[in-house]
């Protein structure tokens, strides 16, 4: 049977969200242009270490087979944040919901993935809904001092939130390389700060910033695949080093084993378990539970906490599966489950 036009935009709307994939937006993304590098062919970005997108008879193939779970239309989360102006010692997480975090330390604020948008999506009628509220209330922010941008997926960078949070505290909003003209192109005060894998940012005379490789892939459009980077990041505090993945698939574990080599000892990963399904096609990009787990292992942090689940439906699992699978995978790996912690909407973690 043929889609109809709203599903076709629907469709389209949660490929975004999920891989890039918009026609809506490819004309008006500008490329970015640099040396050709290890990780750069001059023209779009690539993991050697990594693995290509799907292809998009591959997400028709998806979207073909169904198998897609029910998730209520609205999952409220128990918790609401109100978080301190500051915190001095010691690090403070607050989960906002998907991959959104605030983490506070060492007097500085600092947000990861931002969204505080109704969906995750290119459109403002299909995609992606949120079926919680943001765990921390916009108005009930505290100054924002700089904000992380992992990657162009429109789950993890939205304009319109970015945009908001420029017009409320003006932060710095550091990202990967090419994704500032996504940003600025919708806000052109967007003071938006584009890096390389590798480079080293100075947040304040106690606090840093370096991205790292991931194994993901980025894009906005249909046309502009790979053309913007994608990082995780290692944060440092005087409390200790927090690695914050904010996509990855698992692969062969290197890019997680490097990290322990380069960066470590880790105080703390940030580690996604959701959006997994069906493993075909998800596999090379994002991790299910079990890897998660093995990445902990392979990262060396003394804990985790979970996220990239529980908010927006992006793949087939159900809404609870994540933190089912997790359990088992702890337990299957003899991990106490303390070391592995799953936050809802609007709870706190503090080190």
């Amino acid at each position: 049977m043929p889609l109809s036009r709203r599903r076709v935009f629907t469709v389209l709307a949660g490929l975004a969200a999920a891989t890039g994939a918009s026609a809506f937006w490819s004309a008006s993304m500008r490329n970015y242009s640099g040396p050709v590098s290890d990780h750069f062919d001059g023209a779009r970005f690539f993991d050697p270490d990594g693995a290509p997108p799907k292809n998009f008879s591959d997400l028709w193939r998806w979207q073909r087979e169904g198998g897609r779970a029910v998730w209520p239309v609205w999952a409220p989360s128990p918790f609401s944040d109100t978080p301190p102006q500051r915190v001095l010692s010691g690090i403070r997480f607050s989960f906002v919901g998907h991959a959104s975090w605030l983490i506070q330390a060492a007097g500085l604020n600092i947000l990861v993935d931002p969204v505080w948008s109704e969906r995750a999506s290119p459109f403002s009628f299909a995609g992606p809904k949120r079926v919680n509220d943001p765990g921390i209330p916009f108005g009930k922010l505290p100054p924002i001092d700089a904000v992380l941008v992992s990657h162009g997926h429109y789950d993890h960078l939205d304009v319109a939130t970015l945009s908001k949070l420029r017009a409320a505290f003006g932060p710095r909003v550091i990202t990967p390389l090419g994704n500032d003209a996504a940003m600025t192109a919708y806000d052109a005060a967007i003071r938006a700060e584009a890096f390389d894998w590798g480079d080293r940012v100075v947040l304040s005379d106690a606090m840093a910033v370096t991205l790292v490789p991931t194994r993901h892939w980025s894009a906005r459009g249909l046309l502009d695949r790979n053309k913007a980077l994608w990082a995780s990041f290692v944060l440092e505090t005087p409390a200790g080093k927090i690695y914050i993945v904010c996509d990855s698939g698992y692969g062969s574990g290197v890019h997680f084993r490097r990290v322990r080599e380069q960066h470590g000892p880790l105080r703390a990963a940030i580690l996604p378990i959701g959006a997994y399904e069906p493993r075909w096609f998800m596999r090379d990009q994002h991790m299910n539970p079990e890897d998660a787990v093995q990445a902990l292992a392979d990262c060396g942090a003394e804990l985790a906490l979970a996220h990239h689940h529980g908010t927006f439906q992006l793949t087939n699992e159900a809404i609870d599966a994540p933190a089912v699978a997790l359990a088992a995978a702890l337990k299957a790996a003899s991990v106490p489950s303390e070391k592995f912690l799953v936050l809802q909407p609007g709870e706190v973690f503090a080190i």
